[in-house]
């Protein structure tokens, strides 16, 4: 087949019943199929696929891999030209998957590919997690183009012509295969949480741009595997921030200074991630003044673990001569 569109689902059975409907009804007529990866959910939700939605690809995974393990184990599996990886609490309207195939088909420079990202709940506002697209200010905080930090826009249009970003949502993307399998697919140390972005940015360092694509929307709900305010969460963005940062800074800065060293690349980096690192140590003094303590014992539980997880990126094989999306400031000062 041409287009994979795969679910991740751990634990979302009411998810599935609602809207793997809606996603069959989109895929009549093209040259896609749609899967249900199932990591190890104890709700029936794989039970629930079998029986409901026959011809729809599930595949059975032995435990819980996250999103990344999930997907890269899943994926290995599929033999397509494009996988699209979504959540499963996003509703699509019929039309939304053509757009991104004929973007893909005709820009054999881009490497993954989104639609806008609307609330599932309010469908004149963007969503949270990737709105029209993602930016990354200096220090790796992501926000987007339609939300930044918690003040989300409403959709006027304002974003409606194709444009190149730093990254899109995870809850919808589209990846060329061969590239996927060219990159390893996500990192396994993240997990969830920010491993697109990774992935993007990885994409961007070979070459390749990340582009959305407003002819195509779909509706998310948005925060349905861990809310904002578990520590849990918050450990796997303070630790896979710095993840991303250490994977990509260095490639970066060899983007914009070719002429620099290797070293020189690598010690910029480590600088930056440094002047993170200070920073998250702010967030924790500041959790720790106010009784956050749970959010505390995050951001030191995110540090150890960042330290055990540590490696050096090869930065020698990478093709970029820019990376698009990147803000030069810090967007905690706007």
């Amino acid at each position: 087949m041409k287009t994979a569109v795969v679910i991740l689902n751990w634990n979302t059975r009411d998810y599935l019943s609602r809207f793997v409907p809606y996603l069959l009804d989109s895929l009549e007529g093209l040259d896609a199929g749609l899967w249900v990866a199932d990591n190890a959910s104890t709700d029936g939700s794989a039970d629930l696929v079998a029986s409901e939605f026959p011809s729809v690809g599930l595949l059975r995974l032995e435990e819980n891999y996250g999103f990344t393990g999930g997907y890269n184990r899943a994926l290995a599996q599929i033999e397509a030209d494009y996988y699209v990886l979504i959540n499963s609490d996003v509703e699509v309207p019929r039309g939304w998957l053509r757009p991104l195939v004929e973007w893909m088909d005709t820009h054999a420079m881009c490497g993954a590919c989104g639609p806008k990202l609307l609330s599932y709940d309010q469908r004149d506002t963007f969503e949270y997690a990737g709105a029209a697209g993602g930016l990354l200010d200096r220090y790796g905080f992501p926000f987007c183009r339609g939300r930044v930090f918690k003040k989300i826009e409403k959709d006027h249009g304002q974003y409606d012509s194709p444009a190149s970003v730093m990254w899109a949502s995870g809850a919808c993307l589209m990846v060329r295969a061969s590239l996927w399998r060219e990159l390893g697919g996500l990192d396994g140390r993240f997990f969830a949480h920010m491993e697109e972005i990774d992935l993007c940015w990885r994409l961007q360092l070979r070459g390749y741009s990340v582009d959305i694509v407003p002819a195509s929307y779909v509706y998310h709900i948005g925060g349905g595997t861990l809310p904002a305010t578990s520590p849990q969460k918050l450990f796997y963005n303070y630790r896979n921030n710095l993840l991303l940062l250490q994977n990509n800074l260095a490639g970066t800065f060899k983007a914009l200074h070719p002429a620099w060293p290797d070293s020189r690349c690598h010690f910029k980096a480590g600088w930056r991630l440094f002047l993170r690192m200070m920073l998250d140590g702010a967030f924790a003094c500041v959790y720790l003044l106010t009784g956050r303590w749970a959010a505390f014992r995050a951001v030191l539980r995110a540090h150890n673990s960042f330290r055990a997880l540590s490696r050096k990126p090869d930065i020698s094989a990478q093709k970029a001569v820019a990376v698009r999306g990147l803000y030069p400031g810090c967007m905690l000062l706007k």
